[in-house]
């Protein structure tokens, strides 16, 4: 069996979890999330455990297995504590700065770019050059931390553009001089 599925997911006491076949409720203090599974995977909730079951040791179930178990293991963990991801502006004159809910970004280009937070995303600017995205769901805060990412990329020659806190860019060496 999978390493990672058969483990059991504890649910603390402040979140409340409702299996209706394959679709999955989980509520807690930061908010609720709702998630519809593959209808091969039995879900089974204890009084304070969820586990997942497959009924076969066919390749389709071993794989959804496992990430069935992290995907509700994600839910539990992002109603109760939350998750974020930190974002670095690096260039002269590129700043960030919070207008409303929303993001204004300064990259060099010929006008700010406004970045609306969609809903469940909430966005702080610690220091003009950084950005934390906050929210309950993980995969929407990584994919709102890609897309803003992506307005300026890091570039390889001098390392200017917008890269996630401890993230390395390989800088390339430029022309070489004549001699």
């Amino acid at each position: 069996m999978s390493r990672i599925g058969r483990a059991p997911i504890t649910v603390p006491s402040t979140v409340q979890v409702s299996v209706d076949g394959s679709h999955v409720a989980v509520t807690g203090p930061k908010g609720s999330l709702e998630q519809r599974f593959h209808p091969d995977m039995r879900i089974l909730l204890d009084d304070a455990t969820v586990r997942v079951e497959r009924p076969s040791d066919e390749r389709l179930h071993r794989s959804l297995h496992g990430l069935t178990r992290t995907l509700l293991a994600n839910m539990v963990i992002g109603v109760t504590d939350g998750y974020e991801k930190r974002l670095e502006i690096v260039g002269v004159g590129y700043r960030a700065a919070k207008k409303g809910d929303d993001l204004e970004l300064a990259l060099g280009f010929s006008h700010p770019v406004a970045f609306p937070a969609p809903a469940g995303i909430e966005f702080d600017v610690p220091a003009p050059n950084r950005i934390t995205v906050r929210g309950i769901d993980k995969q929407l805060v990584g994919e709102v931390a890609a897309e803003i990412r992506k307005i300026r990329k890091p570039e390889p020659y001098k390392g200017k553009g917008i890269r996630y806190e401890g993230e390395r860019v390989r800088k390339k060496a430029g022309k070489a001089a004549k001699g």
